[in-house]
């Protein structure tokens, strides 16, 4: 079954519109975990305009399901993730000024800094992933960076979901293949929802694992925070 990992950045956006400590990120968090989320995921930002690194610091000894840190590895990240040392690390090629993540690496063009970086994690028993489009090319050229997952950007197939799920879903189950040829583990995120994750499992059945924010956040403030989770997990579920 496909793990859901919950990012969190959403709650922590909430509570720094308001400061103070409302809503509680670190029990939004361990909520999560009872409710059934099988990880939890947090992309700290240079400008602390959501997790802040107190958060992460914070979170890691409270949690007992599988956390994943998601962001840029510039020098204070990476001093981050090597202290904390959580058990996935995501690498994501952000700008400081993007809003949210808006494209994979060319891991090709990045290879020698990829590998340096992913030889770190190793080094301190965390695993990598790194977050790529979907193109087999950048997929092979990841695994020669020595990382053990990548994550697919999946922002193209949400946006065209709607018109044509099976032209939307095509470059990604190449992707899928290209990882799994090559021995790579697979993740996922970035706009998935309840209308669209189904689909996305269903055609590639051996993804390891999403990770889902924005949409699961905003579903919650109507159904719940618990019966949210449980309607993800039922479109990864593979009795559905």
């Amino acid at each position: 079954m496909t793990r859901l990992s919950v990012n969190i950045n959403k709650i922590a956006t909430l509570r720094n519109a308001r400061g103070g400590n409302l809503p509680d990120v670190l029990k939004a968090a361990l909520d999560c975990e009872r409710f059934g989320a099988e990880g939890i995921t947090v992309h700290p930002r240079p400008d602390q305009r959501h997790i802040r690194y107190q958060d992460v610091y914070d979170l890691k000894p409270i949690l007992t399901t599988e956390f994943n840190i998601e962001g840029n590895p510039i020098d204070e990240f990476m001093n981050l993730v090597l202290e904390v040392r959580p058990a996935q690390v995501t690498l994501v090629p952000d700008a400081e000024n993007v809003l949210t993540s808006n494209a994979g690496w060319d891991t090709k063009t990045h290879h020698a800094k990829l590998k340096t970086i992913c030889n770190r994690l190793h080094e301190a028993g965390i695993r990598s992933s790194i977050f790529v489009d979907p193109d087999p090319e950048m997929v092979r050229y990841a695994v020669e960076a020595g990382c053990q997952r990548v994550e697919l950007y999946t922002e193209a197939y949400a946006s065209g979901y709607a018109a044509n799920r099976e032209a939307a879903i095509a470059p990604y189950v190449r992707a899928a293949e290209a990882a799994r040829e090559v021995g790579l583990e697979l993740n996922a995120g970035h706009d998935l929802n309840l209308d669209n994750l189904r689909y996305f499992r269903t055609c590639i059945p051996y993804l390891a694992e999403v990770s889902i924010g924005h949409a699961l956040i905003s579903d919650a403030l109507y159904l719940g925070l618990e019966k949210t989770i449980q309607a993800y997990l039922a479109c990864l579920s593979e009795n559905e």
